[in-house]
């Protein structure tokens, strides 16, 4: 079972522009966090994620860091994060920070230094080439759109940027940077953070010599993942990491590591591996993706038997040899009840049912801020209402390519990292309680009806059924360390799985859509001594488990004492 305190744990990811302003400027900020710390300690979250919070100038808001080891002037001071920090632990939370090792801004005093000439002691921080037949050194592409490369006339040579133009990537084959980075994350460390998050980690090492990748369509640059995502070096930064810094602390880390697999998974979280505790996984996010190599624009419906085949995979091979990171939605992603969900008709149930599924999977159960009251997709009808480059590159690369406004915004609405990053919605009032000023972003609209504030007094809410989630999982040993075996693999909408740990044993049943689907309790599964936990709707007690006709959205969780074989 090898128990850990950060396996045991909830997290709950706080994306500080938009959680809560204290000084009505419009933006999200430190003291407003402190502000609202006893909610989140009433919910029952153990450890808090804060997305970049360091000086950056904001373009990519925050992920292009300018000073690791400074506060952003519009978050707030050094000494208003210690203060944080204080009152998190004072409460018996802790606090993982959100980390980029990959790339820094533009305006960063190293990329600052290493554009300044080709013989700068800085220079070989990032990485630079010369071009090649009056264009890009390669044909990579850009995760946000065309090439990788940057030209810059100053000395005649393009530096390499695998997100945009303001986040040039840091060269990890310089031991000099290694050294830098070890010293900032110990830094952080000594300060008394708990853990980090550490962002794109997966693409700090490129292929040598940085050769063009397979191009069959003859475009000028191609999405050449391969070329720097998982590759094997990445292993042995991330071992020396741990071994000179992490492992003389107590903490959690949890890394971004798209495109793998479970099984390439475990060369960063397996037993004895000395890397990482947890990596986020991408696999379920590519569900409603033409394909994983097509981008997310390119939307298709999902199906819930590939959804059982990822997460059962998943659960299975990390069980007793690594550990999960569980998420449905995140500041990347769109809000997980207008994705998996009924945000309109069925909004509540069905906000039920995925936090049900959430906490039930083996591994760390990590939520997003306003998931617990059911925070839906924005949509907002302008593309001058979006702050989000990723969207806005995107929309401007369609409208180039004469793909009708109405489509492309179909997409937007559906997808745009913007519908996670409005603000919080804490009450009903202006601006939905967030600030006193004018937003950065807009509000959502149903923020009269979706607010934190009307869900606490409501006894029925979304935020009162997490808090019962995470009761249950400080109470039960099963729901945390119990093992994942899937029913019903092929059945296109109950998911049913089960979790035994010991003489404990969990049965999960969850109805996906809005129709009427009949249960069949399997003959090896008897309803003798079955306890209902939670669920989503009223029950009747008088039910036969062995058959149940279940309603929209339904969600259900059962414990039982199973003899010991």
């Amino acid at each position: 079972m090898n128990p850990k305190w950060w396996k045991e744990c909830v997290v709950y990811q706080i994306y500080p522009i938009s959680f809560m302003d204290s000084n009505g400027d419009g933006r999200g900020d430190l003291r407003g966090i402190i502000s609202r710390l006893d909610y989140l300690k009433d919910l029952g979250v153990d450890v808090i994620w804060i997305c970049p919070i360091y000086k950056s100038p904001g373009h990519d808001n925050g992920y292009d860091i300018s000073d690791y080891c400074d506060i952003s002037k519009e978050f707030g001071t050094l000494d208003d994060f210690d203060h944080m920090l204080r009152e998190i632990h004072s409460r018996g939370m802790k606090l993982m920070m959100d980390l980029v090792l990959n790339h820094t801004s533009h305006q960063h005093p190293w990329f600052i230094e290493s554009r300044q000439s080709k013989d700068n002691p800085k220079r070989d921080f990032y990485i630079w080439r010369k071009g090649r037949n009056g264009g890009p050194p390669n044909n990579w592409e850009s995760y946000f759109g065309g090439s990788v490369w940057e030209y810059d006339e100053r000395t005649d040579e393009y530096y390499l940027h695998l997100y945009s133009r303001f986040q040039p990537d840091l060269n990890w084959e310089n031991p000099a940077v290694i050294d830098k980075l070890h010293e900032m994350v110990a830094w952080w460390l000594k300060k008394g953070v708990d853990g980090f998050r550490f962002d794109a980690i997966a693409h700090i090492v490129k292929a040598e010599g940085l050769p063009d990748a397979q191009n069959p369509n003859g475009t000028k640059t191609v999405r050449a993942y391969e070329m720097f995502s998982n590759l094997e070096h990445v292993h042995t930064l991330l071992q020396n990491l741990n071994d000179q810094v992490l492992y003389f602390y107590d903490i959690m880390t949890v890394g971004e590591t798209s495109g793998l697999g479970p099984e390439q998974a475990l060369e960063y979280v397996g037993d004895g591996r000395r890397e990482l505790n947890m990596t986020f996984q991408f696999e379920h996010m590519y569900l409603d993706a033409a394909s994983a190599g097509s981008g997310k624009w390119d939307i298709v419906s999902w199906n819930l038997p590939e959804l059982k085949k990822i997460m059962s995979g998943w659960q299975t091979v990390l069980h007793g040899r690594g550990w999960n990171a569980n998420y449905l939605c995140n500041h990347d992603q769109p809000r997980a009840v207008s994705r998996f969900g009924d945000d309109i008709r069925y909004r509540v149930v069905s906000a039920k049912m995925l936090a049900t599924f959430l906490h039930m999977l083996e591994g760390t159960p990590y939520m997003y801020q306003g998931e617990e009251i059911g925070m839906t997709n924005a949509a907002f009808q302008s593309i001058e209402d979006y702050r989000d480059v990723e969207t806005l590159n995107y929309y401007e690369e369609q409208r180039n390519n004469g793909v009708p406004e109405e489509e492309i915004m179909k997409a937007i609405h559906k997808k745009s990292r913007d519908n996670a990053r409005t603000p919080m919605q804490w009450d009903g009032g202006e601006n939905a309680g967030f600030t006193t000023g004018s937003p950065w972003i807009r509000v959502n609209s149903n923020y009269v009806e979706v607010n934190a504030s009307s869900a606490v007094k409501d006894p029925d809410s979304i935020y009162h059924y997490y808090k019962n989630l995470i009761a249950l999982r400080k109470k039960h040993q099963v729901i945390v360390y119990g093992e994942y075996k899937l029913l019903l693999p092929l059945h296109t909408e109950i998911y049913a799985f089960t979790r035994t740990l010991e003489d404990k044993q969990l049965l999960i049943i969850l109805n996906f859509f809005d129709r009427n689907p009949v249960f069949e309790l399997p003959q090896e599964i008897s309803p003798d001594g079955m306890e209902l936990l939670i669920s989503n709707y009223p029950q009747d007690k008088s039910e036969d488990l062995r058959q149940l006709t279940l309603r929209p959205y339904e969600a259900r969780v059962y414990l039982k004492t199973v003899a010991l074989a």
